[in-house]
Formats: structure tokens, sequence, C-alpha cells
């Protein structure tokens, strides 16, 4: 029997020959769903603050319908500098580990939520949002990371088990942010005589997940062991980067060490245009297009319950919003973990993918149908029923995330690319959502103040929704 060789050149999830399941190394896949619970918690605080957190800037001049403008900017902003820096991030990955790069991501987390807390003005809230995103390429290297220590027996559990930090996010997240903001207002008796707590209202909020992100950076920095099985240090990389002034390899600036340029191909990556092969580009084209539709949708649903009845929403203030959100974490936590396993298993990842970017329709038709229930009756019942429904529906929708990482992990030509090809999709997708809030809250917005344009949003929405169903269809049928 002839074993297969495993390098740095073996396609990524490719059938094992044994039907036995591989089990999941617990140690390392447990502190690294540790440390992915900085990121959703931080986001999800700022899901019930960012609207709260425009008005309180004064930008709007009192105008509820400016607030979407300025709100989809402000998450813009995020993922424009995120675009220009999360393919160096990933393709450093490839050259010096995973591990600098995940905790040069905690660190930025960790500095722009504390920095967050103390904005007063808009011009440094969206600073602050700059640096967040220039400094957040940890998403891209988490998922490098899941697939080089899992195969195809696990790879579908060990993504199960990644919702549950999202869940923990998304429960606890909009709790703080909605509880913790403007705690002299809310806890008199204990901040009602801190004049720095009524100057910045928002800090103690996001004063949590930048704490929380500097234990996972300690936490990550002392048992958090390196997955890439061959990497420069840091100093090598910096050294070879000033000799090429490039991303080229180094044997092609060393070419007197000929003899051993197999092992310094092993070192270093392959180029980018080696990645953009058909299966490569139609991964990042599904991730691009569902991540499009996804952040219209969710920025909307935000807009949405935050906005009065009379203007298009439901008027909610931050609290409910927060218990909402918090429930529709534990739903999506929970469908995650136990269901998702099974229906990858018995339907495959196609089947999956397309029903669950199919659930944006529905979601986009109950904006308006919840809306016209409430001016006619308020918040009854029924209203609270397609609430929950349309919740519901968001969480079949994010399985769609879980089938498409799969789908750009088994698109990685080598093993030596894996960084590289996460790290272009990533781009892709941070690309698509620098646009995408900010389409929505002008769209969101427009609709406001113009009611004869009252269904433009909607229309817009549903383009979204259909792009990414006619994108789905160009997926391989075969399990990869």
């Amino acid at each position: 029997m002839v074993s297969q060789q495993v390098d740095e050149e073996t396609p990524l999830l490719h059938p094992v020959p044994s039907t036995t399941k591989t089990p999941l190394p617990w140690r390392q896949f447990s502190i690294l769903l540790f440390m992915q619970l900085a990121e959703p918690l931080a986001s999800q605080v700022l899901s019930p603050l960012i609207p709260q957190m425009i008005r309180h800037t004064g930008i709007t001049g009192g105008d509820d319908s400016k607030v979407g403008y300025f709100a989809g900017l402000a998450y813009s902003v995020f993922f424009a500098t995120q675009a220009l820096t999360i393919l160096h991030w990933s393709r450093a990955s490839d050259y010096i580990g995973r591990k600098p790069i995940l905790l040069l991501g905690l660190f930025g987390l960790s500095a722009s939520m504390f920095l967050l807390g103390l904005t007063g003005t808009f011009r440094s809230l969206i600073i602050n949002r700059a640096l967040h995103g220039a400094l957040s390429g940890n998403s891209c290297v988490i998922k490098s990371i899941l697939a080089e220590t899992t195969d195809t027996t696990n790879f579908a559990q060990a993504y199960a088990y990644s919702s549950i930090p999202w869940m923990a996010g998304g429960i606890i997240g909009p709790l703080i942010g909605g509880r913790l903001a403007q705690p002299a207002d809310r806890f008199p008796n204990i901040f009602g005589r801190s004049e720095f707590m009524k100057s910045y209202p928002y800090f103690l909020a996001c004063a949590v997940p930048a704490t929380f992100s500097a234990i996972v950076w300690l936490v990550m920095h002392l048992f958090f062991k390196e997955t890439l099985l061959n990497k420069q240090t840091i100093c090598q990389f910096f050294k070879n980067f000033r000799r090429s002034g490039s991303w080229q390899s180094t044997d092609s600036v060393d070419n007197e060490h000929s003899s051993t340029q197999g092992k310094d191909d092993a070192l270093n990556p392959i180029r980018i245009r080696s990645i953009l092969i058909p299966s490569v580009i139609v991964a990042a084209a599904n991730y691009a297009t569902l991540a499009l539709m996804d952040i219209t949708i969710r920025s909307t649903q935000l807009l949405f319950l935050a906005t009065p009845v009379d203007m298009g929403g439901l008027g909610l203030d931050p609290p409910r919003i927060g218990n909402l959100f918090s429930a529709f974490g534990i739903a999506n936590g929970i469908f995650q973990i136990f269901l998702f396993p099974l229906l990858h298993a018995r339907l495959g990842k196609k089947a999956v993918y397309v029903s669950s970017v199919a659930s944006g329709i529905p979601i986009i038709i109950a904006f308006p149908v919840i809306n016209a229930l409430a001016r006619r009756g308020g918040l009854t019942t029924t209203v609270w029923l397609l609430v929950a429904g349309q919740l519901a529906l968001g969480v079949n929708m994010n399985l769609a995330f879980a089938c498409v990482f799969m789908f750009i992990a088994a698109a990685a030509p080598t093993r030596r690319a894996l960084g590289a090809t996460n790290g272009f999709s990533q781009m892709i997708v941070s690309i698509v959502r620098t646009f995408g809030p900010a389409l929505a809250g002008a769209m969101f917005s427009f609709s406001i103040q113009h009611p004869r344009f009252a269904w433009l949003n909607y229309y817009f929405l549903s383009f979204t929704a259909f792009l990414a169903l006619g994108t789905s269809l160009l997926l391989p049928h075969q399990e990869l």
C-alpha cells in the first residue's frame, strides 16, 4: 500500500481513505473558539448602539431620517479599510505563521473598542472604525487554521462548533450594548455622579469587549500553538521582503541558492495569479454576493427596528433591540451546532447553501408587511410573531456562510495557497461590504424622506437576494 504524502502542495479537503471520523484537536480548537468570541462580542455590542451613537454626536442635527446615511457610513468605513489590508494580513500569515497575525488583530480590536468608547464626535467615530478595520485580519486566518487542522470527516463539525462564539457573542453582545449604554441614566445610584460616564455614555459598553480582547490576547500568546508547518521568522520575512520589494518568493531573489529551492518553496506561498482559477473565482463570487445580501439585510433590519413606526420602522429602543438580537444569537447557535452537520451530511453543501440563500427573499418581504401591521394596530402579537419569523429565516440564511467557507477551502489549489485564497475571498467581500451598509442606509433614509419612493429600498434588497441566488447556481454539484 502506498501512503499519500501530505505536504504544502497537497490540495485541501480531499477525501480521506478511512471512513472513521477524525477527532477534533480539542485543546487547540477550544482556544481558537475562545479567541473567536472577541470579534462577535465587539460587533454585537455595537448593533444596538450605532444609531444612538450617531444621534449623540449631533451629526444629524436632530433629524432621525438622516441616521441611516451616517450609520451606513460608520459600518462601511470598517470594511473599506479591511479591504485594503486583509489580503496582506492573510498572505503574511502564510509566511510568518497564523499566531502573530491573530495577536495583532486582537490588539487592534481591543485598542479600537477602548477608543470608540471615548468618541464624542462623528469624525472620531469614523477614525476608530477605520482603525479597527485596518487591523482586522483574523477572520481569514481563522478559516485557514480550521482547514489546516481538519479533514473531510470533521470539517462540517468544526464549522458547526465555530458558531458557538458567534452564538455567545450574539447573546451577550446586544445585552451589554443595550444595558450598559448611558449608565449614568440607567444606573444613577452607581454612575449618576460620574462626569466621565455622562460625557462618554458608551464607554462602559465598549470597555467590556475591549477588556475581553486583551484577556484573549494573553491566552493566545501563552497557550496557542502555531499551525503553519513551515514558516519564516518575522526577521526573515522583512529581510526577504526588503530585498525583493514585493511578495514574490525569496528563491527569485536568491538564485544562487537554487539547490535549496524546494525548501524555499515550502516557506513561500504562491503568487496571487496562481489562485485565480475558476473554482476559486466561483467560490469567492458566491461569498461576495452572499455577503452583499446579508450586510444589506442586516443593516436595514437594524435601522428598521430603531426607526419610528410612522417613518417606516418599528420604533424599538436599544434594550428591546438587544433582546431581539440575543434571541437570534441563541437560535442561530443551536441551529448551527445541532442541525447543520445533519443537513450537510444528508443534503450536501450546495443544497444547503442554495436553500439558505433563498431565505433572504421572504426576509425582505417581511419588512413592509410588519410595518403596515404596526401602523394599523401597533405592536400586536401578530407583529411580534412576524418579527420572530423574520429572525428565524435569518438563522437559516446564516447556514450559507458555513457552506461557502467550505467551498472556498476546497477550492484552494494547495495548502500553500490557503491563506492567499482566504485573503483574496475576504478582500472581495470587504469591498462589497464597504458599499453594502452605505447603500442600504442611504436607500432606507431616501425612502423615508421621499414617500413616493418608499419601495426603492426593498427593490434594492430584492436585487441583492436574486443576485446571490443566481450566483449559487454556478457552484459545483459534486462534493469537493
